[in-house]
Parts: structure tokens; sequence; C-alpha cells
């Protein structure tokens, strides 16, 4: 479906844009040049061109010396390009620009720049109707989405949103966490990013019906401010433009996209071996497992974690060496919990100095005392904290943990944290929901949550799957819906307290694990599950069967994020990146696309034995039964504790490897490339070797399918974009999918050479 808009009938451009001289911010005959002020004082505009679709608008006072004010140097945003289109202190007259895609328009009394798209189209319109206040306005014609993690969801629209965010900031226990970050898109074609001023008080206010403003706080309302602004046709060039200015994501390592198991409290030395040789006894998949720091539990692996301790807790953690040897010898990844303090700036790397190289909070000087962890076995962690960083320190400390891993110990980094701002997705900074609590709300907000957080902040998310702090509500029913949502994020974790409920079996062991009731938790008898719940069997089982799914996914998934690197579409993607002209799909705030080509639709209302939910136009397969579905309408599934429904696009083709028991398992049967027919297709398969930085060098491949549904024919080549190495040649096997009898004897097995070959399916497409 094509997305972008139509030239309005009859109208003229140059026509247009005479009637604008003529209504808005026109000049009278004769009339003197005017003075460009912002904030109460005189100011210079500058307006550049950053990408294609976007302008870069600079408002920055004049000094005493009479020189503009610059805004300070920034991590948050790459080095991009500029082309200056306009500059000066004040306007002789209205400015017109024709930019071929876009074009630009700048007035004076008051203020505006206007960004329109090629058919003539305003974008947006960025005015200051009060040149004594440095308040920026902006048009809000139709919902506003982004603005980070937390507050209020889905469309941001109605409330005047402060960039204070933390732990408690707004409604914790169902939002999570608020990570705040300065960039809207609005449904009706633009993005918005402030650069500067950056301040925790900044606003934006969208309490009015049709235009929103974006307020400095008080403390900065004399700094010079930086905005770009972006016109699009389709919201996918939103995403791709902000990567243009801000930079592209790295690929993960391979195994965190497999499953993480946190762990709490522990009770003695062999505990954390035991749990790990019980996933593997019950064949239950899993990659890393993650450990917390005393401070925040009775008994973590370290002491002193309010000073950002790395001294090891003898108490339990007696031999580490050992510990984590044993741990890698099951194949898992050993990931460490601390809590950070604030981290100095600056620095070129983690191993050069900065502007003030013997601070001991110095990047370089802090990541040095990891290094005996690192060395010890460790191999990834988890800052806790940082609410009270500043943007750009928050931001140097995933800049922090990305560059140290890769520096000391060769490999993609992988941290998740509770803090961030924008530009640490360039540092594959995943941030988790922040300590949500355990009720059937909170898993309906945090859809909506996700959903604002990908698009605007990073595409790497996850939450803790059951909730953080446990309630009543909290059943093996909600953990098993919990836990098949976040089998679609980025990040599949299981955490919190009561953390023996958190494991897959831990269901059904009638034992709750230490309770670690605090201040943050309600008295014990009103903030835990009930004794009944402990015994329930069904939970095992379905978690078993959700976990197979996420490691089957593993290839698409890994494609996922070279899409991401390419495009900056996220994975989690919300239903109106893909269908902005459809109003029944793009407002939907429940649901969401995993991909571009397969619909998932969470459960989360207790005992629900059905679920309704809008499938888009176009013909849909069922995941589970194969059967076709006609899109464009409403469907009511029904549901059973063990599945949620899960759509697959006509024409999608889609990899489907064999069951691991970890993403590095070697596995005997091949990849299983399903197609499902009713439309044309093609997918683009990405591979490298999933843990080094030689994808960046061009070690990666490409394999391009395309299938022809009339002549129900599947194509497998190289792609011609391919990096500098070819795709591997094996077996490979076809399923042509449907729900008929006939479809029993739809399979292909081949053994591919790496060229070009045809794989031919009987039958007719309907």
């Amino acid at each position: 479906m094509s997305t972008k808009r139509p030239t309005p009938a009859g109208t003229d451009r140059m026509v247009r844009h005479l009637a604008l001289l003529l209504v808005v911010g026109a000049w009278p005959f004769g009339a003197t040049a005017q003075e460009i002020r912002y904030g109460g004082a005189p100011a210079e505009l500058t307006v550049s061109r950053a990408a294609d679709l976007t302008i870069e608008v600079q408002l920055s006072p004049i000094q005493a010396d009479g020189t503009a004010l610059e805004p300070p140097e920034s991590l948050v945003l790459i080095d991009y390009p500029r082309e200056v289109l306009w500059t000066g202190r004040e306007l002789d007259g209205p400015v017109d620009m024709d930019l071929g895609e876009i074009s630009l328009e700048i007035r004076a009394a008051p203020l505006r720049v206007v960004l329109r798209r090629a058919d003539g189209s305003v974008a947006q319109s960025l005015s200051w109707p009060d040149d004594t206040e440095p308040a920026m306005h902006f048009e809000t014609g139709a919902p506003v989405y982004g603005l980070g993690q937390g507050g209020p969801q889905f469309d941001r629209r109605g409330v005047r949103h402060e960039m204070r965010d933390g732990w408690g900031t707004y409604e914790r226990p169902t939002h999570g966490s608020r990570v705040a970050a300065p960039m809207l898109i609005g449904a009706d074609g633009w993005s918005l990013f402030v650069h500067h001023p950056m301040h925790r008080e900044n606003a934006f206010d969208l309490e009015a019906e049709d235009r929103g403003a974006f307020i400095p706080s008080d403390s900065v309302r004399h700094e010079t401010l930086r905005v770009l602004v972006t016109a699009w046709d389709d919201p996918v060039e939103a995403l791709s433009e902000y990567r243009a200015v801000a930079g592209r994501t790295p690929m993960p390592p391979l195994w965190s996209l497999g499953y993480m198991q946190s762990h709490r409290t522990i009770d003695d030395p062999t505990q954390m071996v035991r749990v790990a040789h019980t996933f593997r006894d019950r064949a239950l998949p899993i990659d890393a497992v993650i450990y917390l720091g005393t401070g925040f539990t009775p008994s973590g692996w370290n002491v002193n974690m309010g000073a950002g301790g790395f001294e090891w807790n003898d108490l339990i953690w007696d031999e580490p060496e050992r510990i984590i040897s044993s741990l890698h010898d099951l194949d898992l990844r050993v990931v460490m919990h601390n809590y950070n303090p604030p981290i100095g700036l600056y620095g070129t790397t983690v191993d050069q100095a900065g502007v003030d190289p013997d601070d001991e909070l110095h990047m370089a000087n802090y990541w040095a005392r990891h290094l005996p962890i690192v060395e010890a076995g460790v191999d990834a962690w988890w800052p806790d904290g940082g609410e009270g960083n500043s943007p750009e320190a928050r931001l140097a400390r995933h800049r922090m943990y990305d560059l140290g891993a890769r520096l000391t110990q060769g490999t993609r980094s992988f941290t998740f944290h509770r803090t961030g701002y924008s530009g640490i997705h360039r540092h594959g900074g995943l941030i988790w929901s922040g300590d949500p609590d355990s009720y059937w709300e909170t898993l309906r907000t945090q859809i909506p949550v996700a959903l604002n957080h990908v698009v605007s902040l990073s595409p790497f998310w996850g939450v803790d799957v059951g909730g953080f702090l446990p309630s009543r509500e909290l059943t093996g029913e909600l953990y098993a819906r919990w836990f098949q949502f976040s089998t679609f994020t980025v990040n599949l974790r299981a955490h919190g307290r009561g953390w023996h409920l958190r494991l897959p079996w831990g269901w059904n062991t009638a034992e709750l694990g230490p309770a670690e009731v605090d201040q943050f938790s309600d008295a014990f008898e009103d903030g835990y599950p009930f004794p009944e719940e402990l015994r329930n069997g069904l939970v095992e089982p379905i978690v078993r069967e959700y976990l197979h799914l996420r490691y089957r996914m593993l290839p698409y998934n890994y494609t996922l994020f070279a899409e991401t690197r390419e495009s900056g579409v996220p994975p989690m993607r919300p239903m109106w990146l893909h269908y902005p002209d459809d109003p029944a799909a793009a407002g939907l705030d429940d649901q969401f696309l995993w991909g571009r080509d397969m619909l998932v639709v969470p459960v989360y209302e207790q005992g629900a034995t059905s679920r309704t939910f809008y499938l888009p136009g176009g013909e849909w397969h069922d995941f589970w039964t194969n059967e076709r579905v006609e899109g464009g309408r409403e469907v009511t599934r029904q549901v059973d504790l063990g599945t949620i429904p899960l759509y697959v696009r006509a024409g999608t083709i889609l990899p489907l490897d064999p069951v691991r028991q970890h993403t590095g398992q070697v596995v005997d049967q091949p990849t299983n490339i399903h197609v499902y027919p009713g439309d044309d297709g093609s997918y683009r398969w990405y591979r490298d070797d999933g843990e080094s930085f030689d994808y960046e060098d061009g070690a990666y491949s490409w394999t391009r399918m395309t299938w022809d549904d009339d002549r129900r024919t599947l194509v497998v080549e190289p792609d011609p974009e391919s990096g500098g190495q070819s795709p591997p040649a094996g077996t490979l096997r076809f399923t042509l999918v449907g729900s008929g009898a006939m479809y029993a004897s739809q399979i292909r097995t081949i053994e591919w050479d790496g060229t070009r070959t045809e794989v031919v399916f009987a039958g007719e497409s309907h």
C-alpha cells in the first residue's frame, strides 16, 4: 500500500506561494528589515539542510562581543554534514527555497520557519509568536508519538511533558521509569528533535488540541536553540532521517537475543550452578545468567554497591573464577549488576584522557575498575541507577561500556540500563522499563510504553517478565501472558522480587524464594501471590514453548537488527509505522508488528478465552493453525493460556531454525524457510559471525529470496548488496504454508551452492 500523500487537486504551486506572501508574514511595501529576536534579545538565525528531508534550525543569542552564542559540544548526535541555506540577524523580506523533495519558508513578525513537502503541503511550521519568550510553537493536528519511555501514553497530545525523568517520576507501578527523549513524531508527516538546550525542566506542552510548544527551562532560556525538523511521506523516513543525524545502531551480540535469567538473593555458593544445570537438565533454552549486587539484595555478588563497589562478596562468591568457569562450561554468559555513580564526560575513548583525566569518575578511570571482574570471566554488565546524571553523562555511561568491551574484550558489548538519552542507540544502549509492579494493568501499559520508546530513544528495550514488585495479582496466568509478550521484545529477561517465581519451573515448587520485602513493597501478606497459586504445572510447558519459538526465530530476529542498522526501523514496530493511512490500525496501542510481516497480539486480561484485535488489509495466516484470514477488519480469536494471536502477512518468507538450547549450539537440522502464499513477497536474510566487529568491514552476507505467488516459485540468490562475504552454502528446507491436506507434501529440501536457484511448488495460489 502506498503511503504517499497526493497533491491537492487544482492547486498550482506558484499561485499558492504567492498567496502565502499575501497572508502569512507578508512585508508591507517599502518596509525596512526586521530584526530577529529570540527570548527577548537579538539573535542569529541559521537554517541548514541536515539530511534529505530534514532541516536544522538554530537560534543563537548575540553575545556582548557581537558574536553568536554557539551550542556546547555534545555526544548526542554524530557530526553530520550541514548545508547552510540561510543565515542572518535580520530579514529583508520573505525567504522561499525549493529544495527538491522539500521546500522552506522563513517569515518574520512573528518569526516562522515552515517546512513543506514536495506536493506543497505543510509538514511543520515552527514559530515564535512572542519574541520576548523562547517558547517554540509547532503544529499537532494528528496523534503525536515518541518522547522516550514512560509518561502518559500512547498519543502524547493533551498533556504537558517535562523532560524530568527517573524512578517513580510518573505512575511507576504501571508505566515503569520515565526516560525522556526530546523526539516527537507526528502522524500527519513530521518529526521534531530538539537538540539544544538540554535540561530536566524543559517541557513539551501538548495540552492544546492542534498545537504544541517546546518551553526551555528558565535556567537555559538564554542558551542557543538547535532543533531538527523532518518532512516525510512514509513514516519509515522519519526514522531513517534521524539515523542520518544520530548515527547507526550496531549489531548486537547474537547471544543477547537469547533468554536471560536474573537472580537476586543467593543462598549459598553452589546455588548459581545448580540453577544453571536445572535449565540444561529440563531442556529450557537459555543464554545468560544475571546476578545482582549486594545493596538491593541481602547477598549479592559484590559489596559496597552504593559506591559502585567492585569487590567480591566472598560469603557467596568464594571462588568467582571457578563459579564463572562452571557457568561458561554450560555455554552461559555471565552478567553482573552494578549501581553506577555519575561518570565523567568526554574522552575520545575510554583509554584516552579527557577534560579531567584525573577524576576517578572519568570514563577511562571508572572502566578500569571493571577490569578485574572482566578478567575473572564476566561477559557483560547491568549498570543500574544514573537518574541524577545529566543527559550527556547518561550517554557517556552507555558509551563507556560499549567502548570498554570493544577495547579490552574485543567483542560486541551488551549492557542494559535504567537511564539513558538520545544517542544511546549507537552504543547498543538497551533500557529496561524500570521496576513496574506485577499487575494486569501493567502488562497492558507496557505495550505502548515500549512502542513509544523504540521509535524515539533506542530500538533496544525490555521489561521485567512478570513485573518487578510482586502483588496479589501475580499468578502463573499473569506470568505466562507476560512471558508471551516479552518473547517479541528485544530483551527476553525474567527478573523480580520473589525471584524463584521468575524461574520457568518456579510456579510449581510452592516456594516464593527470599521475600525481600522493604519500603517499596506492600506488606508481605498483601504483596505476594496467594500460596495456592504456587502449584501451577501449566506455566513451565508454556514458557518452554515460547522459549522454543524465540530460538527458532533466531535468523529472523537477527536479520531484524540488520534492518535496523540499515534503516533505523526497530524490530518492534507500532502499527502506524506500516499502516499510517489506515485509521483503524494506526491508532492501536495494544498490538504491534514484529518486523514488517508478523502481527503480535498480547493477551492482557485475566481469564481471557478470546482476544479481539484489528487485522490490517490483505490476506494473513494464523501462525499456529496456518489458516488464511482476510484482513481489513476486526477479528476475534479464541485463546487458551498457551496461546496469543500471531499472524503472518501473505507473501512473507520466514526463516525458522531448529530449537537450540543456546544461540551458539550447532544443530544438525537445516533452517526451514516458511513461505506464506496469497501474495508476492521478498525477503533478505542477513548473516555474520554474531560476535566480532568484522561486519563493520564487510564480513557479512545477505541472501535474497523472492516469491512469485502465481508461478508458485521461490528464487534464492545472493543479494547484490551483500557485504564482502558470499552467503554460506548448505542444506535449506522450504515449506509452503497452508492448512489443507495438500500442504503436507509442500516441502522442498535443497543443497544450496550459493548461486541463483528456483524452488518450485505444485498447485495453484488459491
